[in-house]
């Protein structure tokens, strides 16, 4: 772990490039794969979409509208072709990037895709996995009905309160020099706004960067971040019409 601009990423990609083991990269999310240059966890397990529960009855208090699934659920409709198992059968290493996004349902499933695929009651069919991530980036996203499922089997939606994970907790490294920027009055600010610890001070430094009616000259390659679709749409709009 480690915050922004800690050389996570570059230490996933440096792991991959080195490692002698069989390993896959894998994200919770489309966007989060392609920037790790791996796959999604749902395409790799093929894993249906809905809820995971680490059991096999099913909950009381079931809320209609969504999928539940179980261990038996899993198993009964798993249809991988021999190629993907042989695949995970030969795997060693399973590292997951932005694993703040990455829900304890969705992991508990995985550990019991790869202990059924790998015939192995080892976590995970004794897979060795390396999770990276920032928990203080962006978290799981659960819908309201599925947590009043959830909150059953899971403190919370992370992926540490895994039931996988409970005899064999990870080891945590934290990157801790960042090297994304370099100057140190930005970067104490940026510490501070993680820590929801932002002073007086902090905010009068960061209005003195606001430029009303800034216009970026053709070519300087800013990068505009807004809060809405359509202000992005209208951006790329403009933009393509003076192409």
């Amino acid at each position: 772990t480690g915050r922004a601009g800690t050389g996570k990423t570059t230490f996933l990609r440096s792991i991959t490039r080195l490692t002698h083991k069989n390993t896959i990269v894998a994200a919770p999310t489309g966007i989060a794969a392609i920037n790790a240059e791996g796959v999604t966890l749902h395409s790799l397990f093929q894993l249906p979409f809905g809820a995971f529960i680490p059991t096999d009855e099913l909950p009381g208090n079931r809320v209609p509208g969504f999928e539940i699934n179980t261990p038996h659920t899993l198993e009964r409709h798993m249809k991988m072709h021999a190629a993907k198992r042989s695949l995970l059968k030969k795997l060693e290493l399973l590292i997951i990037d932005e694993v703040s996004m990455l829900r304890a349902d969705l992991l508990d499933a995985v550990d019991t895709v790869l202990r059924r695929i790998r015939g192995r009651a080892a976590p995970f069919g004794g897979v060795q996995v390396l999770f990276i991530g920032d928990l203080q980036q962006l978290p799981p996203v659960v819908k309201d009905a599925e947590w009043q499922v959830l909150k059953n089997y899971y403190a919370s939606p992370f992926f540490f309160e895994a039931t996988a994970l409970k005899d064999q907790p990870p080891v945590t490294i934290e990157l801790k020099t960042i090297y994304r920027q370099s100057d140190p009055a930005f970067i104490a600010v940026l510490n501070r706004v993680r820590d929801g610890g932002l002073t007086p001070e902090d905010v009068a430094i960061l209005n003195r960067c606001h430029r009303p009616g800034f216009r970026a000259a053709p070519g300087d390659g800013y990068i505009y971040l807004v809060t809405h679709n359509h202000m992005a749409d209208r951006i790329n709009r403009e933009e393509l019409e003076q192409l």
